[in-house]
């Protein structure tokens, strides 16, 4: 606990700190909820240990007036980043969903995830193979281009700043150490995943910086152990490569050596895109669920579309078993099953333990929804936007907040109510998503609490 936390129960704005969940150099971050949609977020405070305290109450501000100039740049920065990130949209990259000053300081608020951190996932995985370790490299690579596309470095990836959420997909978090490219660059150190020019103010700091670091949790993923700190390499590079202590019977050579060349010393000597690193590290590789086959002839006629419904279900459940392959395994069973008994075997057979494979297919087997009907069949009348997702949300619950959305956007509100509820968890939450649909603020804020207030009611 730290002696500058805010006590549970302290309110911020409209945000109740619940507990604090980590301590970092420039900042605290809570659980706290949004009294407004009764959501749980994840809320950042600028204080930065080293050169600012909290005084009476809840106010922020510098230790001394030698300090003062270097904590209000650098709480301008922390505000000016939370900008930018805010307008990241990636499934794989924690969202920033608001940012406001208050008590002398400033405030990001973020996604709550829920779900295990990398390290605790892991460990009932193990001994992990290239599919699994694939499946978790892929979607961050993709947030990361994102990230680096707008000029920023994460600067502190790590296997405790990756989770993976219930239904299997990985999440980057914690940007508190993220800085633009073209701003002065301090220095930020975790042993072991961090490469060497973070540990001085001078160093070249890049894209290829933070692909050190993923190759770093790859590294550890692969070997069970994680890599040699960056300064002990630099003059005598002595760490064993992830070529030569990667279990090559689970890991392709390439795959290794992908890793071995992000996780250089020398930032030269490594990939310098998401791009490159990924065309290495990824391209060609085989999936655990897709082997390869002899091509097959197209066969049209015996094709069959399953419902989409279904198929959702069965990748959230095996994804408790397989983590984030699951929509791979999915996907792939379904181009080759022949009827719905069939495709539920395939999937099933993903999981190893016996026992725990019979209770899968026969939850599945017992439903009594329509298993498939050919392609080439008979056309149907088109559904409303409330039956792909009326596993989640009742038909009422969607036809409320898509009628309500409408007055604010027109006829589209329909596509998007049918989106956000493939995302969203709880009715709150999905009337967050749709709110940013909304330009004008004041109908915004209007639109949720009218919203939130009404939500449970009919």
């Amino acid at each position: 606990m730290s002696a500058n936390a805010l006590p549970a129960g302290s309110a911020v704005q409209e945000y109740r700190v619940e507990k604090l969940l980590g301590v970092g150099g420039f900042g605290l971050t809570y659980l706290a909820t949004d009294a407004n949609l009764n959501l749980k977020v994840a809320l950042k405070e600028y204080l930065p240990g080293e050169i600012a305290l909290r005084g009476p109450g809840q106010t922020i501000g510098p230790r001394s007036s030698d300090t003062a100039e270097t904590f209000g740049w650098g709480k301008q920065r922390f505000l000016d980043e939370s900008r930018t990130l805010a307008s990241f949209r990636h499934p794989n990259i924690v969202r920033v969903m608001r940012f406001f000053e208050a008590n002398g300081s400033a405030y990001m608020v973020m996604e709550f995830v829920e779900g295990a951190s990398l390290g605790d996932w892991i460990k009932t995985r193990r001994p992990l193979g290239e599919a699994q370790a694939a499946a978790i490299a892929a979607p961050l690579l993709d947030g990361l281009e994102v990230v680096h596309e707008a000029g920023f470095l994460h600067r502190d990836i790590k296997p405790g700043n990756i989770y993976v959420r219930d239904d299997g997909s990985p999440v980057l978090l914690d940007f508190g150490s993220a800085r633009q490219r073209s701003a002065e660059l301090t220095a930020v150190v975790t042993p072991g995943y961090a490469p060497f020019e973070q540990y001085h103010t001078q160093g070249n700091q890049g894209p290829w910086s933070d692909l050190y670091a993923l190759a770093g949790v790859l590294y550890w993923m692969a070997t069970g152990n994680p890599p040699t700190e960056a300064a002990a390499r630099v003059r005598e590079d002595k760490m064993p490569g992830a070529l030569t202590v990667g279990d090559h019977s689970r890991f392709r050579p390439e795959f290794l050596n992908a890793i071995d060349w992000a996780l250089a010393p020398h930032e030269d000597k490594r990939p310098q895109s998401v791009a490159e690193w990924r065309a290495k590290l990824l391209d060609s590789r085989p999936s655990k669920a897709e082997p390869k086959t002899e091509k097959l002839p197209a066969q049209p006629k015996s094709v069959l579309a399953f419902d989409p419904a279904l198929l959702r279900r069965l990748e959230s459940a095996l994804a408790q078993h397989a983590g984030p392959i699951a929509p791979v395994v999915v996907k792939n069973a379904a181009k080759r099953a022949k009827g719905q008994p069939e495709l539920i075997s395939l999937v099933a057979a993903e999981i190893g333990e016996p026992a725990t494979r019979a209770a899968f297919e026969k939850a599945f087997l017992e439903d009594s929804r329509p298993a498939s009907q050919p392609l080439s069949g008979p056309k149907t009348t088109r559904e409303p936007a409330t039956a792909a997702v009326a596993s989640r949300f009742a038909p009422a619950v969607l036809e409320r907040v898509e009628r309500r959305l409408a007055e604010h956007i027109g006829g589209i509100a329909r596509v998007l109510v049918k989106r956000a509820a493939m995302k969203a968890r709880t009715e709150a939450e999905l009337y967050l998503l749709l709110a940013d649909e909304i330009a004008d603020k004041e109908q915004k804020k209007a639109f949720i609490r009218k919203a939130v207030s009404a939500s449970g009611k009919s």
